[in-house]
């Protein structure tokens, strides 16, 4: 599936109809997904890293690569990957490799070992990417203000809008200030001219609410990875009750 398909699915979205994103962790989840009608796909770091036996942050690269290959094979619709801060691997490497899995697009966090990279910093190596990739990646720039904080006196939304226009003026197509508050959505929303990625939350507004606020997409962490493995905890307690 190429790029240009999932492009255009964030293009020319009404207020309440944002792309749903359901995170696979595996092939297998990757086909229930894509058999259940989603348009297309994002990996969730976290998801796979449960999956192959390793915390979050913990996958070794060329296994996280590998994990979003045989997604990537296993649906016929687009698959963007998270691919964490990049693994500090070159811009045209990281390209190369992402490319070489099949998936068409990824998003790239402004933070390591929870601490936020120097705004200028990030917006250049987003730069690097996107001329390294052209127009053969959707790159998702994910902003971690509300995921660890921003130095004292700085107001989180200022900031968050700031990183957000700098990083789509380096070539990012889409936003993802992530854990956002709902309230803030309207605003950053009318603030960054880029498509916005929200995450949802089992016990937060709907996604259809959630577009209604502003919100271009909608991705779900390791959400629904989690929510998979306390339904086999529900069945294996069912099996010691037999």
């Amino acid at each position: 599936m190429t790029v240009s398909v999932f492009r255009d699915l964030h293009h020319s979205r009404t207020p309440g109809d944002p792309l749903v994103l359901p995170g696979p962790w595996d092939a297998a989840s990757a086909r229930v997904f894509a058999d259940a009608g989603f348009l297309a796909l994002a990996t969730p770091s976290a998801g796979v890293a449960a999956s192959l036996g390793y915390e979050d942050g913990a996958t070794p690269v060329a296994e996280m690569f590998a994990a979003v290959a045989r997604i990537a094979r296993a649906v016929p619709v687009p698959v963007s990957a998270d691919i964490e801060a990049g693994y500090g691997l070159p811009p045209k490497e990281l390209v190369e490799r992402l490319l070489e899995t099949g998936a068409v697009g990824c998003n790239l966090e402004d933070s390591a070992d929870g601490v936020l990279e120097d705004p200028q910093r990030q917006a250049d190596r987003l730069a690097e990417v996107r001329a390294v990739a052209g127009d053969q990646l959707f790159v998702n720039a994910r902003v971690d203000t509300y995921v660890h904080g921003v130095p004292d006196g700085t107001d989180q939304e200022t900031e968050t809008i700031a990183r957000a226009r700098l990083y789509a003026a380096a070539g990012a197509d889409c936003v993802y200030p992530i854990a956002a508050p709902p309230e803030s959505l309207p605003r950053l929303a009318a603030a960054i001219p880029a498509p916005l990625n929200v995450f949802a939350l089992p016990d937060g507004p709907t996604p259809r609410r959630l577009g209604e606020l502003g919100a271009t997409r909608i991705t779900f962490g390791p959400g629904l990875q989690r929510q998979a493995m306390a339904a086999v905890r529900r069945i294996v307690d069912r099996l010691h009750a037999l």
